[in-house]
This record gives structure tokens, sequence and C-alpha cells, in this order.
């Protein structure tokens, strides 16, 4: 596994039986970031570019999640939302942490819940960005993941699918994310990660149900861009009427990245609310 001069190894640490890479920074209060899916997705090509400044305030934690990333495939493993909320579990007891709030982008907003119903005493407060709720029809973001061949100019063309703004697609994010799918089977992992779209029909996903998340009471931050082809905004509102104790923030002219599209904002809210009594 290569080590050497790459910004996207944090640490190693040991966690639900998984080599999990790990970047932890600052102090404070615990903020777990847990990234969303996609060819070269990990924690650091998600959160790098913000971890420093929430570090300022928290102790920032942002692993790579069980088969993604850097952290360890394991191909005997049947790959679904309870090895991954084992794993987040895993990464918790690993660090002697009792609770910590979440910061979930996409996928990782979907663990996060999963984690808030099935261990509520693990998670304080929520920040959900872009994340699916109920059940809808796979969009061309999610289906491009599966079907996604190792190139740089393949990869362009998908990550221009997240970003209302599209300036934000830039050589270097193209590079980080090409080099990291295009390690030795790490497409063919993806795939058994995620579900096979069909090739002539809808696809339908399945988020956590609305009836589930009435039963989540943590403090929950719903931000989402109104321009977001990948998760639609009406499934953010779902969060919003379903959740008791949501509320939202809607950014217009923005896609699927919050985080990057509008980042002294998303910082700035982040901090308010984790931070807040």
């Amino acid at each position: 596994m290569e080590t050497a001069n790459n910004p996207a190894i944090g640490r190693f640490i040991e966690a639900a039986g998984h080599k999990t890479n790990l970047h932890d920074q600052g102090s404070g209060g615990g903020l777990m970031l847990l990234h969303g899916s996609g060819p070269g997705v990990s924690a650091w090509t998600n959160w790098g570019h913000v971890i420093p400044q929430l570090a300022r305030s928290f102790r920032v934690l942002a692993p790579d999640i069980a088969g993604f990333g850097y952290t360890e495939f394991d191909e005997n493993t049947n790959y679904n939302i309870k090895v991954w909320v084992a794993h987040y579990v895993g990464i918790l007891d690993a660090l002697a942490l009792e609770k910590v709030s979440v910061v979930g982008n996409s996928f990782g907003g979907g663990l996060a819940l999963a984690v808030a119903l099935s261990h509520p005493d693990r998670i304080d407060k929520l920040v959900l960005l872009g994340t699916p709720s109920g059940e809808f029809e796979m969009t061309e973001g999610l289906r491009s993941g599966w079907f996604y061949e190792p190139d740089m100019h393949n990869m362009e063309r998908i990550l221009r699918l997240f970003p209302y703004d599209q300036s934000c697609i830039t050589k270097e994010m193209v590079t980080s994310r090409f080099e990291a799918s295009a390690r030795p089977g790490a497409q063919e992992a993806l795939r058994k990660l995620i579900p096979r779209p069909a090739d002539d029909a809808a696809t339908p996903v399945k988020g956590v149900p609305e009836k589930l998340l009435q039963k989540i009471n943590q403090p929950t931050l719903v931000l989402h861009g109104r321009e977001d082809r990948v998760i639609p905004l009406d499934l953010g509102l779902r969060l919003l009427r379903n959740m008791p104790n949501a509320q939202m923030h809607i950014f217009g002219n923005c896609g699927h990245w919050v985080q990057v599209e509008r980042e002294q904002e998303f910082i700035a809210m982040v901090t308010h609310f984790v931070s807040s009594v």
C-alpha cells in the first residue's frame, strides 16, 4: 500500500477487523466526517480541504470507511450497512471515545442515520449533506460510479455530474481521484460495495425509511444544494419533514458538494451548530 508523500494517508488503526486509514487532527470535542461513495473516494478526497479548518475547533476524525479508500478491503466480507455501522463503532472504541458529532456526506450521511438508529448513544449531533432518504430512483450520478472504468477522461466526466459550479472541478481533483481509482482492485472492490444498476430500466434505491427517521432525536442540521442532481433536494426535505429535531439550509446555485461549493459557509454553519449548547 502506497504511503510515501500521499496526503490521503493519515494513520492506521485496527477497527472492527479492518486496518483503517484515519485522519485525526485537532483537539476538543470529537467530530467524525463520513465520506460519500464513488470511484476514487476517500476521506481525503471528500474532506481534505476542510479538515484543517474544522480542526481549529474540534478533534476531527475522518476515516476511510471499511472497503473504501485506503482502508482494508476484505474479499470474504459481505459489505452492507451492518458492517459499516460496526466499523463506525469500532473506530470510536479503538479511540476510547464514547460519542462524537457526525458530518455525513451522501452515503456517509446514510451511514450516520443508521448509527443514530442502532447506536443512538454514540452520536451527539448530526450534520447531513446531500443525504438519501426513503426510496428513490437511482440518478445518473450514482449509476456512473458502477460503470466507471479507470481513465482520466472518464473520471472528469463523472465528477462534472456532482457540482453546480463547474469551476470546482480542477485538474488536481481529477488526478487525485483517478489515481486512487486506478489502484489494483479498487474499481472491482467498489462494484462489490454498491448495487449494480439495471441496464435498461429504472433502479430503485432505498435510504432510511421515513417512519424510522421519525425515531432519530439527535439535533440535526440538513445541508443540501438546490441543484443537486445526485441526491435530489426532495430527499433532503424528507429529512426535514420527518426528523423531529432537524433544521435545514438550502444552498442556491449549488450541487452535491456543499463542502466544496460553499466551503466557508459550510465551515461556519458546522462550527456554530456543533458548538452550540
